[in-house]
């Protein structure tokens, strides 16, 4: 719940400071999670979404802002993605520190040992390992193939 409350203060503070910019992306934070926490009660969770969920959507609403900002620089609309960028730099501010190559590998290396993996078939439960300890720390989108190398030699 620290998360949550970080959040909210922020939100409190860009209100303060009549900062539109942040206050926007700051309420989108909040309706993206106040949407997973709706969803989670319907499926039974009173409690709504953990950190590690919150953290997860952080995640998810970053790539997303990547992929929108590129795609805006190709179109040449250089405008839209600055505001997409500065959204990113609001989302990152809540996001863990994200972890180097070297250090995803180790992460990697030290849950396939924690499974016991030795094929591809375990490649799932790697990959469920790294997730719940390092969501919003590690690009899965890139650990997915290093996982797979590691699996496969």
């Amino acid at each position: 719940m620290e998360l949550r409350n970080r959040i909210s203060a922020a939100l409190k503070q860009a209100m303060k400071d009549k900062d539109a910019a942040r206050l926007s992306t700051l309420r989108l934070i909040n309706a993206a999670i106040k949407d997973k926490d709706i969803d989670a009660r319907a499926a039974g969770q009173d409690d709504g979404v953990d950190e590690g969920e919150v953290l997860g959507i952080l995640g998810k609403m970053s790539k997303q802002r990547s992929e929108s900002a590129r795609t805006y620089e190709e179109g040449g609309r250089l405008d839209l993605a600055e505001r997409e960028l500065a959204e990113i730099g609001v989302i990152e501010e809540f996001l863990p520190k994200q972890l180097d190559e070297a250090a995803s590998a180790k992460a990697v290396d030290t849950a396939i040992a924690e499974v016991g993996a030795d094929n591809i078939r375990d490649m799932g439960k790697v990959m469920g390992v790294l997730k719940a300890k390092y969501t919003g720390q590690m690009d899965f989108g890139s650990v997915g193939p290093m996982v797979k190398d590691r699996l496969c030699s």
